[in-house]
């Protein structure tokens, strides 16, 4: 671990601090951290940035209630700027918006950004805004019988790519079954998040299962 000497401020005595969603991994913000307000992020784990419009230190949600809760922050090669992980409690930018970066300016033709994020959001869609033709659509019209049928189809279809060693088959057939596991969990109202919640809560009883086995 870097000590906060090591890290290089600027003259005027910040560093960049690029926050990022720790689920979804997009970026948040982009904000100044100066040695006090590093220290007070490190002590209360929620972040913590020098305005440099009010030349004073600002807790982020002090006033909104938009608390970052930071998981982890890491600086550069040349140690003179800072990624910061957060669990958010609600939207970054002072507009309402989830993320401050929301202003496209251009994207490309041929490569398109994906996430099972905004898979979520687009299946969700399916959801409250019917779409005639949509197979996802059909599947929420249903209802939870058929989206379950689904669900267990896929699941024995990848067993059985999986037992026959067909590494292609096996990677469709999981993709197949992540989206009928994700419209199955929009019809009951189940957010990554929570998911993610779960699987790091069962990440540190693991953790702390085996401190406990290397102590005997």
């Amino acid at each position: 671990m870097l000590n906060i000497e090591e890290l290089k401020f600027d003259k005027d005595g910040l560093i960049p601090a690029v926050v990022v969603d720790a689920l979804t991994k997009k970026v948040l913000t982009l904000a100044y951290m100066n040695k006090e307000s590093l220290k007070i992020t490190m002590e209360k784990k929620l972040t913590c940035f020098w305005s440099r419009s009010r030349n004073e230190l600002w807790l982020k949600g002090e006033t909104s209630g938009n608390y970052q809760h930071v998981v982890s922050i890491t600086a550069d090669c040349d140690k003179d700027s800072l990624v910061v992980m957060v669990e958010p409690d609600g939207p970054a930018c002072h507009l309402g918006e989830y993320s401050c970066f929301h202003n496209p300016v251009w994207e490309s033709d041929e490569l398109h950004e994906f996430s099972l994020d905004g898979l979520s959001k687009l299946i969700e869609g399916r959801k409250t805004e019917k779409k005639e033709g949509s197979y996802t659509t059909y599947l929420f019209e249903k209802g939870i019988d058929k989206i379950l049928k689904k669900v267990g189809e896929e699941c024995t279809e990848v067993i059985i790519a999986g037992k026959a060693d067909d590494k292609k088959e096996t990677i469709y057939e999981i993709a197949d079954l992540t989206y009928h596991v994700l419209v199955l969990m929009i019809q009951m109202g189940i957010s990554i998040e929570d998911i993610h919640k779960e699987l790091a809560s069962r990440h540190v009883i693991d953790h702390k299962v085996k401190q406990e086995k290397m102590t005997k």
